[in-house]
């Protein structure tokens, strides 16, 4: 049996030929294995597939891997038991919204996967779960169907149903924030002894000093300003605005 090692998910098929789609084979998944980044399944081809998606990436009906050997294999939401939750027969609609939504907060607190539709909330078979909302009034029904739950607020997959947001978001899967902090201060300290020091900062300071370009010509008079080495040239000048005797061409503020 051919082995097939899949790395690569494409949401909802995104960006492919329809006719690519159609003729791809089929691997339908459970929610149980659709929420899991790796794990082994069979397509229609009779292919083993070992599938390894970045951590946190979830699977849903509609998706489509692709092999290492640049296959494709379209994704079905397997049929699986559910529960079906909807509002009480009779009631109008804003009673009805409202009872869905005293169920959806009840079913949150207690943490339960669950896919909300504008009419009916379904979750996986849970008889504790069942009894709660029958005494809320609500009707519950045990049948078969995808389950396509609602994904975490975190989730690297978006909001799910019909939204790919690649993982390694990473919020998917690519926020790619580069914060380019890349301050060239363009100080051409030539540290020859000479010290041609030029300074050409655009530094807005506290005292409203601003110097675009100037240059300290340093002449090799030890009675000049003396750089050493040690000097911090982050230049973080304070410019006071009394004259600098060491600096005798330099004006006041």
């Amino acid at each position: 049996m051919p082995l097939v090692i899949v790395s690569k998910l494409i949401g909802a098929g995104r960006g492919l030929a329809a006719a690519l789609v159609r003729r791809a084979s089929v691997v339908a998944l459970d929610w149980d294995t659709r929420q899991k980044s790796r794990f082994e399944a069979l397509d229609s081809a009779g292919r083993r597939l070992a599938v390894f998606l970045p951590r946190g990436r979830i699977v849903r009906g509609g998706d489509v891997l692709v092999g290492e050997d640049g296959s494709l294999i379209r994704v079905e939401a397997l049929a699986q038991p559910i529960l079906v939750v909807t509002p009480p027969a009779g009631g109008d609609a804003a009673s009805a919204s409202l009872a869905l939504a005293k169920a959806a907060y009840h079913l949150g607190n207690r943490h339960v996967p669950l896919e909300v539709r504008a009419d009916r909330l379904v979750l996986e078979p849970d008889h504790v779960l069942a009894e709660l909302l029958a005494r809320m009034g609500l009707e519950v029904a045990t049948t078969s169907g995808a389950f396509e739950p609602e994904p975490g607020a975190y989730d690297a997959t978006g909001t799910g149903r019909g939204h790919a947001h690649p993982a390694n978001a990473s919020h998917g899967d690519d926020h790619d924030h580069h914060h380019d902090h890349d301050h060239h201060h363009d100080h051409d300290h030539d540290h020859g002894h000479g010290h041609g020091h030029r300074t050409e900062h655009d530094h807005g300071h506290a005292d409203g000093h601003r110097h675009d370009a100037h240059r300290h010509d340093h002449s090799p008079d030890p009675r000049d300003h003396v750089h050493d080495h040690s000097c911090d040239h982050a230049h973080a000048h304070s410019h006071e605005a009394a004259a600098d005797p060491s600096h005798p061409g330099k004006e006041r503020s």
